[in-house]
């Protein structure tokens, strides 16, 4: 893919950190070669990459590290902000 599908930037090959889902589960993987617009972001991977990222997912491979995440519901009002 030479431009992006969405806003005609130019695509270049990167290796990227992806926030993947599997069901309610949230991993993130790291290196994945994948093809990203320089202009607006979006990201492109092949079907084998993708594929990859699906059985990591599954196997629930030993992890590099651990992160804690917030979760936030949209539309509650912050405290201490003036809606």
């Amino acid at each position: 893919m030479k431009k992006c599908y969405f806003c005609k930037g130019r695509i270049a090959e990167q290796k990227i950190r992806v926030d993947f889902r599997w069901g309610d589960e949230l991993v993130v993987i790291e290196d994945v070669p994948a093809e990203v617009c320089q202009q607006c972001g979006e990201k492109y991977f092949s079907p084998e990459v993708y594929k990859e990222m699906e059985n990591l997912a599954k196997t629930k491979e030993k992890p590099l590290k651990r992160v804690a995440i917030d979760v936030i519901r949209f539309g509650e009002p912050v405290k201490g902000k003036a809606t």
